[in-house]
C-alpha cells in the first residue's frame, strides 16, 4: 500500500513539475504566420509584468505618428466550434477582445478610417498552432491551447490550463514595414475538466492585461 501511494505521489509531482516549467512566450512553434517574420523578436517584460516577444524598430518614435487605423482583430486561422469552445464563446472572445484592445490603442492616438502621412496601422490576431509536450496530453482548441496541466483526480478528470496566444504589429504605411511587433502568450483561469466550457470570462483577465500593456507600452524599453 505504501509503494502505491508512493508512486502516485511521485507521478503527482511530476505532472507538478512539467507543469511548472511550462514556457511563458510563445515557443516558435506556435508561431502563426500571421506577421511576416519572426526572427528579430526579442523576450522583455511588459509594463504589467507579464512575458511576451516584442521587436520595435530602433527609429520608431511615436511623436512622428498623430493617428491609428485600427484593423479589427481576427483570429487566424480560422476556428472551428467544438464541445469545449463552442461559437458563442468565439465570438465572445473575439468581440471583447476588439473592445478593450481598440479602447486601449485610442487612448494613445486618436483613431482614423483612412491612413495619412502621419498615420500607423494596427493589426492583430488571436492564434494558436499544433504542438505538444512529453507527459502531458495536449488538447488543440483553435484558437485557444488547452494543455492538462494538473495531476489524476479522484473523479478521473485532470484540471486543464487555459493560454491565448495573440500576435500584432503596427505598420508605417509610408513604407508598409512594421515599426512594432508582439507575439504573447496569456494564460487564463484552470477549467476542473476536459467537459467544462471554455468562456469569455476564462480569458477576460488575459485580454484586460493586454490592453493595459498597450495603454502603458513603452518604445522606450529595452527587451
Amino acid at each position: 500500500m505504501r509503494s502505491k501511494t508512493f508512486l502516485k505521489m511521485a507521478a503527482i509531482a511530476g505532472m507538478l513539475a512539467l507543469t511548472g516549467c511550462a514556457s511563458k512566450i510563445a515557443e516558435p512553434e506556435k508561431y502563426s504566420g500571421f506577421l511576416k517574420k519572426y526572427s528579430d523578436l526579442k523576450e522583455t517584460t511588459s509594463a504589467s509584468g507579464k512575458a511576451e516577444l516584442r521587436w520595435v524598430d530602433p527609429d520608431y518614435n511615436p511623436a512622428d505618428y498623430d493617428n491609428v487605423v485600427y484593423n479589427p482583430i481576427i483570429y487566424y486561422p480560422v476556428p472551428k466550434p467544438t464541445t469545449q469552445v463552442g461559437q458563442q464563446a468565439l465570438d465572445q472572445i473575439l468581440n471583447y477582445t476588439n473592445q478593450q484592445m481598440k479602447k486601449a490603442i485610442a487612448e494613445r492616438k486618436p483613431l482614423v478610417t483612412t491612413a495619412g502621412p502621419r498615420s500607423l496601422i494596427f493589426r492583430g490576431a488571436i492564434t494558436a498552432v499544433d504542438s505538444s509536450k512529453e507527459g502531458l496530453q495536449f488538447y488543440e482548441v483553435v484558437p485557444v491551447a488547452l494543455i492538462v496541466a494538473g495531476t489524476e483526480m479522484a473523479t478521473g478528470h485532470r484540471t486543464m490550463n487555459t493560454n491565448l496566444y495573440f500576435e500584432g504589429e503596427l505598420i508605417d504605411p509610408k513604407t508598409n514595414k512594421p515599426v512594432v511587433k508582439v507575439v504573447r502568450k496569456g494564460e487564463g483561469k484552470n477549467l476542473s475538466n476536459e467537459n467544462t466550457p471554455l468562456t469569455a470570462e476564462t480569458l477576460k483577465a488575459v485580454i484586460d492585461e493586454m490592453a493595459i500593456d498597450a495603454v502603458k507600452f513603452d518604445p522606450r524599453q529595452k527587451s
